[in-house]
């Protein structure tokens, strides 16, 4: 039915509020999927070098991640923008991410496994199973951020970031804490050279299932609008319900708002430390904590170096969950930029620390810091940019915007391991702190380049007076 205002205008029918049950429903494929991203950024490096990888070399391995999101990502958002399917718009791309994601984790650490040819040849295998995780990872995650955009309205935007933070952290303390987990109930952390470490197996096997149950979960769970819907929404014609062309994507990329730029040079510095936090962390921990040469990649004290990064990266994920909660309120209080420069401040220092701190037993003080910075960076810079950005084009501006994350990613894996070897001495945790450094520059940058928010502190006070089961 239509709604005419009194000059005989059609008016456009407001989004409904969801319930915190149903973001809870909307968003529980994220745990799955972080759940998959903790498990390969606590033990790709390690895996790469029980195959024979030497420190250098990490980040240009890790460069299939950010490479294959900046192919993915746009145009997943623009297809998905455009799909209209009885299972929904984006809820395929879901399924088919995480099927083909889970398929990647089974056969990553399995990669010596399955062939017996040359050292070498085994590290090209692993590197094509990261890449075909990575893309997968992508063709379920960027549909996530889109559906918040779709499903709910502007003022539960914080709010459904939030959620997605929480769920996230998680699922990414499962992936990270498994293999510890596994070591703790008598499953071996160590392997031949050449090999992996069963603990991390058969965590990367339980990873999968759990990925493909949540993803299940949400589609089975959650109703998508349908494109009627999405017009009435836009104030549009219900029966023109315009599809773009892949050409599209293009202008799309010309007409990037500028408060989606400014955000995407914060962007830049927050994911280039994050980038050198999960490349070097193993390498950083084994050569100044435990002192092991940086040759050293097959040693128990390597693997207990290994174990540690994971309980480390489960940590941060673990204190980003209450950070999760505070971060709308505390955006009522200070403002929603105020509250993301807080939060890389304390990130920044939270590396710098980690150089600082040689009790790996208080390394936990470290991770306190980087809690609050990965909380606030999945979700503050997503909810200032739905303000932003038109509804009909919600996947593919996420999707572009995915690219001020896999830029610097990139940048890093280039430059990131000559650094490193050049002048580092392969000793990485000077480029940790220079990592910290770089997140310090982010939170200087939010409050110099960033617009003050859309919202009045009423307006996020209503969002969070309508959290309700």
């Amino acid at each position: 039915m239509e709604h005419i205002d009194v000059s005989g205008q059609r008016l456009a029918k407001k989004k409904p509020d969801l319930s915190m049950l149903q973001i809870i429903n909307m968003s529980m494929g994220f745990l799955g999927i972080q759940m998959a991203f903790g498990l390969q950024n606590g033990n790709a490096s390690r895996i790469l070098a029980n195959f024979g990888a030497d420190v250098h070399e990490l980040s240009w391995f890790w460069l299939v991640a950010p490479v294959t999101g900046l192919i993915v990502q746009p145009i997943i958002g623009h297809m998905g923008d455009n799909t209209w399917s009885p299972l929904g718009r984006r809820k395929p791309y879901f399924l088919i991410g995480a099927v083909l994601c889970a398929i990647g984790l089974v056969m990553l650490p399995n990669a010596a496994s399955a062939t017996h040819m040359m050292a070498a040849n085994v590290l090209l295998l692993a590197v094509i199973f990261l890449a075909m995780m990575d893309a997968s990872i992508n063709v379920a995650m960027e549909p996530f951020r889109a559906l918040v955009g779709d499903m709910l309205p502007k003022h539960q935007g914080t709010l459904g970031f939030s959620v997605q933070t929480i769920l996230i952290g998680i699922g990414a303390v499962i992936g990270s804490y498994m293999p510890d987990w596994l070591t703790k109930l008598g499953i071996s952390n160590t392997a031949p050279a050449g090999f992996v470490a069963d603990n991390v197996i058969y965590s990367f096997y339980i990873g999968a299932a759990l990925l493909l149950f949540t993803i299940l979960y949400t589609i089975i769970t959650t109703k998508e609008y349908s494109p009627r819907q999405f017009a009435e929404f836009a104030n549009e014609n219900p029966e023109a319900v315009h599809v773009s062309k892949f050409s599209d994507i293009f202008k799309d990329f010309s007409n990037i708002p500028s408060q989606m730029k400014k955000l995407g040079t914060v962007q830049f510095f927050s994911w280039f430390a994050l980038f050198t936090m999960w490349v070097f962390t193993t390498s950083a921990l084994a050569t100044h904590h435990f002192g092991l040469s940086p040759q050293d990649t097959h040693s128990k004290a390597f693997n207990d170096a290994g174990d540690l990064t994971g309980k480390l990266f489960g940590m941060y994920n673990l204190w980003a969950i209450p950070f999760a909660f505070l971060l709308t309120p505390l955006a009522k209080a200070i403002g929603k930029k105020q509250t993301h420069a807080l939060a890389l401040l304390c990130g920044g220092l939270g590396l710098i620390s980690m150089f600082f701190i040689k009790d790996t037993g208080l390394l936990w003080i470290s991770m306190i810091g980087l809690g609050f910075a990965w909380a606030s960076i999945l979700a503050m810079p997503y909810a200032m940019l739905i303000e932003v950005i038109p509804q009909k084009k919600m996947g593919v501006y996420m999707g572009i915007f995915n690219f001020f994350i896999v830029i610097p990613q990139i940048v890093n894996g280039i430059f990131g391991g000559p650094v490193v070897s050049r002048f580092f001495g392969n000793y990485a945790i000077d480029y940790i702190v220079v990592g910290g450094v770089c997140m310090i520059i982010g939170a200087v940058m939010t409050l110099v380049f960033i617009k003050p928010d859309h919202e009045t502190p009423e307006e996020i006070g209503e969002e969070i007076q309508q959290v309700h089961f």
